[in-house]
């Protein structure tokens, strides 16, 4: 459908993501899977971009939350606007499922440990040490239901804080090939005497890693009077926790040899609450540093420039660094093209929607797009059989009252 295109600087903007209905405003919908594994019930929160519909069998990369309640609403609004508002392509949109808790202890601990362990009470301990289970649960019931129900592509990231961080380390460095990006927030390394971390060296020597993208954020949970220069030569309970983190960022960074694509930071003015918002944000930019796509001035006002060669030798580059098929998403180039449209940039507008007919066969959208850009450069025939094509695969209001009077002769 044709959009109002009030200047250059809205040529990307796309839908909301947001879903409005009923004077409300909603990012997500529960879910629930009944788990074998786990033996429970287990609700799951979903957020689908706004701008997928079954008709144009758009995919997403799906975002795997642990927490999920927790950061649910930060990492969707926060995904929201890198990928979309404002016209940014800095990462793609995205499938957000939140995995909220039923037994936090339970499920994101790799290890069993007993009462004498510090930061825990002896209550929760029982429990601890399910984490394979837990990634059992992920693997073998979660991920096929989320393949199955939703728009999915095969790329997946995991992410998690403190103990949610740690068991993305484990899944990280023990079943890697599960998600192909990982981002690590103040993981709790220190758990069972860093047992994990005892066994890091090992396997990031003897492992392959190719493929994978793993970001790890730390925070500053210094005590009173010391820097992160001291703290490593500390030996108290008090450092351990920072102490693992920062062993675990050396022992990643001394093995080169291993193809994993890494970075860290640490946020010498974020706490261990604070840390996940911003270590959120910078890893996505890390993770998805090239898929961003930049049009210069020189493209917007040179009639010659070539704009399909140029979107399709970006988004060839990226799908062979994501393992998958990558298309300019559908209301970008549909904004881009009214854009050109409306500055009589005709064989710009006309690359750009055949494009999106291109990549999008199955959205009416699409076709009625190119019947605006034939009907603007007057060719009546083929508006009609565009808006014919529009209106084959949905019957809209627009397209239709567009034909009619095309077909009347008005």
């Amino acid at each position: 459908m044709r959009k109002l295109i009030l200047s250059l600087l809205t040529a990307f903007f796309s839908v909301c993501a947001l879903a409005q209905k009923d004077n409300k405003v909603t990012i997500g919908t529960i879910d629930s899977i009944q788990s074998k594994i786990l033996n429970e019930q287990r609700k799951i929160w979903i957020h689908v971009p706004g701008s997928w519909n079954a008709d144009s069998k758009q995919r997403y990369p799906v975002l795997y939350l642990l927490d999920g309640d927790a950061h649910f609403y930060s990492v969707v609004g926060m995904i929201q606007h890198l990928s979309q508002v404002n016209g940014n392509t800095i990462c793609p949109e995205m499938i957000v499922v939140g995995i909220p808790n039923t037994d936090r202890i339970r499920d994101l601990t790799p290890t069993r440990v007993y009462p004498e362990h510090p930061f825990t009470d002896s209550v929760a301990l029982k429990t601890s040490g399910g984490g394979e289970r837990f990634v059992s649960f992920l693997e073998k019931e979660l991920m096929p239901r989320i393949d199955s129900l939703y728009p999915t592509q095969p790329y997946k990231i995991l992410t998690g804080h403190s103990l949610g961080g740690l068991t993305v380390m484990n899944v990280a460095l023990n079943h890697t090939k599960l998600f192909n990006s990982y981002i690590s927030i103040d993981p709790s390394m220190w758990w069972d005497n860093m047992n994990l971390l005892n066994t890091t060296q090992k396997s990031l020597r003897e492992k392959k890693f190719s493929g994978t993208t793993l970001y790890l954020g730390i925070a500053n949970t210094l005590n009173e009077g010391m820097d992160i220069t001291k703290v490593r030569g500390d030996t108290s309970k008090s450092t351990r926790h920072i102490r693992s983190i920062l062993n675990l960022d050396q022992y990643i960074k001394a093995q080169k040899q291993n193809g994993l694509r890494y970075e860290s930071k640490y946020y010498s003015n974020d706490d261990h609450g604070s840390v996940p918002l911003i270590t959120e944000y910078d890893a996505l930019r890390f993770i998805f540093n090239k898929y961003r796509f930049k049009l210069s001035p020189k493209d917007f006002t040179d009639p010659t420039a070539d704009l399909i060669n140029k979107f399709g030798k970006h988004y060839q580059e990226v799908s062979k660094l994501f393992g998958y098929q990558l298309s300019p998403p559908e209301n970008m180039i549909n904004s881009l093209g009214y854009t050109f449209l409306q500055q009589k940039q005709y064989a710009k507008a006309g690359g750009l929607f055949k494009l999106n007919v291109d990549n999008y066969p199955e959205s009416f959208n699409v076709y009625d797009s190119y019947g605006d850009y034939f009907l603007a450069i007057g060719d009546k025939s083929k508006a009609i059989e565009y808006f014919k094509k529009s209106l084959s695969i949905k019957e809209t209001p627009e397209s239709r009252k567009k034909l009619d009077k095309l077909l009347s002769g008005e």
